[in-house]
C-alpha cells in the first residue's frame, strides 16, 4: 500500500470518531448526568443492582446574566438568540457543526472569538510541551540506555529509585513545591510567560525571559516524563540485549558499542515511537492542572473555565481540536515506527 492511501484511508476512518466525539461531547456540555444506585428492597436490607442514569435541566450559558437584575429580558433574548439556545437540541447542534466545517467556531459567551482565543492559548501549551518532550526524550533516553547497560550497578539502582518516585509523585504537588520554593528564593517567576515590561526588552533578551519563566513548568513536566519513559527505555534494552541476534553480533567480534547502539538500541526504542502518538495528543489539554498551579496562560485551564461556565462553542473547539491531535499522533507514530523498523508494514 502507497503511503499516500495509507493516509487517506486512515482520514477516512477518523472521520466518523471526530463526529461521535462532537455529538457526545455537545450533547454533555448541553445537560447534566447523574448518576444513582438503584436499590431493590428485601427482608434482608436493601440490594444495589446497578447505576441509572438520569437527565437533568440544561446548561444554561447565560446563567449568571439572568441573576444580573440590570441585565434586560430583551438583552438576554438576544444572547439566547445569538448562541442558538432558543433552538432545540438537534438544530443548535447542526447549526454548530456547520459552521465548524466553514471553519467557523463561533463566539463564546462572552462575545470574544474562539478562534482567536485558542490560537493565543494553544501556541502557549504547545510550546511548553514541546519543550517538555524535547527534555523528556533528550535525556530519558540516554539514562535508560546507561541503567540497561550498567544493569544492578549502584547508578542502576540510583536511577531505578528516580523512576519510581517520579512515576508516583503526583505532578501538581510536585508543582506546588517548586511554586513555593520559587516564592522564597526568586529564583525563578511564578505564572504568566512574559514579564510585565517585556515589550521593551530586545529579542535575545525576550528570549530569555521567555526561558526563565518556562523552567518550572517545563520541569514539572519533565519530571515525571523522565523517570517513566527511562524506566521503559531501561526494560525493553535489558530484553533486547539477550536476544540471539545480539549474542551473534557478540560472537562475530563486533565491538560492544556498536552492538548496543546500532543493534540493540534501534530495537528497544521501537515500542516507544508509539508513545509519541499519545503525547502528541496530550499536548493541548494534558496539563490542566499544571497551568492551574503555575497559573501559566495555557489552553488547558481554559478549557475547564469555559467548561465550568458551560461555554459550549469554546469546549468544543478545544475537544475536536484534542480529537484531531490524537488522530494525527497516532498516524505519525505508525509512519515513524515505519521508519525505524521496514519490517512494520502499513496497513
Amino acid at each position: 500500500m502507497s503511503l499516500a492511501i495509507y493516509i487517506l484511508k486512515r482520514v477516512a476512518q477518523a472521520l466518523p470518531t471526530v463526529l461521535a466525539v462532537s455529538i457526545i461531547g455537545f450533547f454533555l456540555m448541553r445537560y447534566h448526568i447523574a448518576l444513582g444506585p438503584i436499590e431493590i428492597p428485601t427482608a434482608s436490607g436493601p440490594i444495589r443492582l446497578l447505576e441509572r442514569v438520569e437527565l437533568k435541566q440544561p446548561i444554561d450559558p447565560l446563567a449568571d446574566l439572568r441573576q444580573n437584575p440590570q441585565i434586560s429580558p430583551q438583552a438576554l433574548a438576544k444572547e439566547e438568540e445569538r448562541l442558538g439556545l432558543d433552538q432545540p437540541l438537534l438544530v443548535q447542534y447542526w447549526r454548530w457543526l456547520t459552521h465548524f466545517i466553514q471553519l467557523d467556531l463561533g463566539q463564546t459567551n462572552k462575545g470574544e472569538n474562539v478562534a482567536t482565543l485558542l490560537a493565543s492559548r494553544s501556541g502557549n501549551t504547545l510550546l511548553l510541551n514541546l519543550l517538555s518532550m524535547l527534555v523528556t526524550w533528550g535525556l530519558a533516553i540516554p539514562l535508560g540506555v546507561y541503567a540497561a547497560i550498567y544493569w544492578r550497578s549502584a547508578a542502576d539502582r540510583l536511577l531505578t529509585l528516580f523512576s519510581s518516585i517520579g512515576m508516583a509523585f503526583p505532578g501538581f504537588v510536585l508543582a506546588l513545591i517548586l511554586a513555593m520554593l520559587a516564592v522564597q528564593t526568586g529564583w525563578f517567576p511564578v505564572g504568566g510567560l512574559t514579564s510585565s515590561h517585556f515589550s521593551s526588552l530586545s529579542f535575545p533578551e525576550q528570549l530569555l525571559d521567555m526561558a526563565h519563566h518556562l523552567v518550572l513548568p517545563v520541569a514539572v513536566l519533565g519530571f515525571s516524563g523522565i523517570a517513566g519513559l527511562m524506566r521503559q527505555m531501561r526494560g525493553n534494552l535489558l530484553d533486547v540485549l539477550q536476544a540471539e541476534y545480539v549474542k551473534t553480533a557478540r560472537a562475530k567480534g563486533l565491538p560492544e558499542w556498536l552492538v548496543i547502539y546500532k543493534h540493540a538500541v534501534r530495537n528497544a526504542i521501537n515500542p516507544l515511537v508509539t508513545m509519541l502518538g499519545y503525547e502528541l495528543a496530550a499536548m493541548l489539554s494534558g496539563t490542566v492542572l499544571i497551568e492551574t498551579v503555575l497559573n501559566y496562560p495555557g489552553l488547558g485551564f481554559l478549557t475547564y473555565q469555559a467548561a465550568i461556565q458551560g461555554d459550549a462553542n469554546l469546549v468544543m473547539a478545544s475537544l475536536v481540536l484534542s480529537c484531531l491531535m490524537l488522530i494525527v499522533g497516532n498516524l505519525l507514530a505508525d509512519l515513524l515506527l515505519h521508519w525505524v523498523d521496514p519490517r512494520v508494514g502499513l496497513a
